[in-house]
């Protein structure tokens, strides 16, 4: 867990230093990456971790397409000084975490969690304080693929007829 946090506090300084649409695109990627992975550790249930990438990819990916209609013809130069920093701070970091290396045994007992115990940590999403955001989450959602398909009816949505 000290590892991931080293390496995304050192993507996060890192990407102070990114010009190009690309790197910065790879640096979030990462983040994003690295951010799912520690909500899925912390609540012992990848299903928010998956939901959150999922998301942040769908963004990514609209971006990308914005981004290239902007920067077309921008090349892409490789920073040295980046790359070696980059290798640095994660080398450096993996010297100060020498107990996390030891991971087998930690993601083994993980693992063996019964089902008594998964049904109790996914009950904690459907609890008092965080059911309104669910159920806030839920109808925002259900009103929003009402409206898409509205907006998307042959007769009247941007979407063209099929001749």
């Amino acid at each position: 867990m000290k590892l991931i946090s080293s390496l995304m506090f050192s993507m996060s300084s890192m990407a102070i230093l990114m010009k190009h649409p690309i790197s910065i695109g790879v640096a979030l990627t990462t983040q994003t990456i690295l951010m799912t992975m520690i909500t899925g550790m912390m609540n012992m249930n990848f299903w928010f971790s998956y939901i959150l990438f999922l998301v942040m990819i769908g963004g990514m990916l609209i971006l990308f397409v914005y981004m290239t209609s902007v920067a077309s013809n921008e090349k892409f130069k490789l920073n040295l000084m980046l790359v070696t920093a980059a290798t640095t701070t994660f080398l450096t970091s993996m010297l100060f975490n020498k107990s996390e290396m030891n991971l087998s045994f930690k993601i083994k007992e993980t693992l063996n969690f019964n089902s008594n115990n998964t049904k109790t940590m996914l009950t904690k999403y459907f609890n008092f304080p965080s059911m309104t955001i669910m159920m806030f989450m839920m109808i925002f959602l259900l009103l929003t693929l009402v409206v898409i398909v509205k907006l998307t009816k042959k007769s009247m949505g941007p979407i063209r007829k099929n001749i």
